[in-house]
């Protein structure tokens, strides 16, 4: 974790007056739970000890000055000209926040924001959103506003879809904004109603990033959304109820899937099977039954691989050397697919040894040293000064 007070003396030197607040806003990882968002069904992500600091103090005109610590880069905009960045691709996060709580009709003047992160970009860990709810934190903090949790997070998840233009669901923000410590989330993606799952404290859940990130990944989302939206048409003229795939039963599937093109009935398959293994995994958990939660960890896993085919031979082989290491309970894809990270659930007493093997195992069949972070569930966004 980066360093409060030298955030608050990078904040000094690069704005000459000290911050008045300092905020934090975790990463998170999905534990189980993938493609179902979107399908209003149910996630099971938790909040990472991973996470975005913003610095800030408010300004007495218009005017926002942005610094990010990672990439070296100042932006700078006028509350009343708020528009994409031409060049950079942080600052929308930032201006697409600061826009939404403008179009909420809450009384904002400008700020200096210095932002770092310890959150790793490009892996799967929603540094985006940990960033976005950092930020819209901080301001309405600054301004004496009261836009805390589910409504945060969906003012996040809004400034994405709408000025960022990426086709997010919710659950990055929600648990950014609302994460438990030592507990992970059951999310309803249809209600937002959800409730804490508690991570038993001798286990770790530990990150591997292959590495490997593809540039067909928003097509290959963007198929399977159409894909799952073609399957709920077609089903619908047996099944009149169906609003959306978190309504079919593997029974309904089963009976019905003759209605679905095979490539669909596929891509049906792993959501609705998916959902329940969500459901699952939080009782076993509940239950403190690990054996039962890797399972269902291998088994999704298989499903994202063989129904879904969002897995790469890369992501392939970190599960399979997971698995090998004595003390890890399941191993699976984490996020939208087509490389990224995995996911593990790791005895304590096997942490150090999984991460040697598995590292190692990688660099001599890839060339490649993956990233690999021991995690903690976290807290969600707070007030660190």
């Amino acid at each position: 974790m980066p360093d409060p007070h030298a955030i608050c003396s990078d904040f000094s030197a690069h704005f000459a007056l000290r911050p008045r607040i300092l905020v934090r806003a975790p990463g998170r990882v999905n534990l189980i739970g993938e493609h179902t968002d979107y399908n209003e069904g149910f996630v099971l992500p938790m909040a990472i000890d991973r996470a975005t600091f913003v610095a800030a103090r408010s300004r007495p005109d218009q005017t926002f000055r942005v610094y990010s610590a990672q990439f070296a880069q100042e932006d700078e905009f006028h509350l009343q000209r708020i528009e994409r960045h031409p060049d950079a691709a942080w600052p929308n996060y930032v201006r697409g926040v600061i826009k939404g709580l403008l179009a909420r009709d809450l009384p904002l003047t400008g700020a200096d924001l210095l932002i770092t992160s310890d959150v790793p970009i490009g892996s799967g860990l929603s540094s985006s959103a940990a960033l976005e709810v950092a930020v819209g934190y901080a301001v309405q903090v600054l301004n004496n506003s009261n836009l805390l949790g589910e409504e945060l997070a969906l003012l996040a998840q809004g400034a994405e879809n709408s000025f960022v233009g990426v086709q997010c669901g919710i659950m990055d923000q929600f648990v950014a904004a609302l994460g438990r410590k030592h507990h992970a989330l059951l999310i309803d993606c249809r209600d937002l109603s959800y409730r804490p799952i508690p991570i038993p404290p001798d286990v770790r859940v530990i990150i591997c990033d292959s590495g490997v990130h593809h540039d067909l990944a928003t097509s290959a989302y963007n198929e399977r959304r159409a894909a799952c939206h073609t399957a709920v048409r077609l089903l619908k003229t047996r099944l009149p109820r169906l609003t959306a795939l978190r309504d079919l039963r593997v029974s309904d599937l089963e009976v019905h899937g003759d209605l679905l093109p095979p490539d669909v009935y596929i891509r049906v398959r792993h959501v609705v099977t998916e959902n329940q293994r969500t459901l699952d995994a939080a009782a076993a958990l509940e239950a403190a039954d690990l054996v039962a939660f890797g399972q269902l960890m291998n088994q999704s896993h298989q499903s994202m691989r063989d129904d879904y085919a969002i897995s790469t031979p890369e992501i392939d082989l970190l599960c399979d050397l997971a698995r090998s290491v004595p003390g890890c309970y399941g191993a699976r894809l984490t996020g939208g697919g087509f490389g990224g990270s995995t996911v593990n659930l790791v005895t304590l007493s096997a942490v150090e040894a999984f991460t040697q093997q598995v590292a190692a195992g990688y660099q001599t069949q890839t060339g490649r040293v993956p990233q690999i972070l021991v995690c903690r569930p976290s807290e969600g966004v707070g007030r660190l000064m």
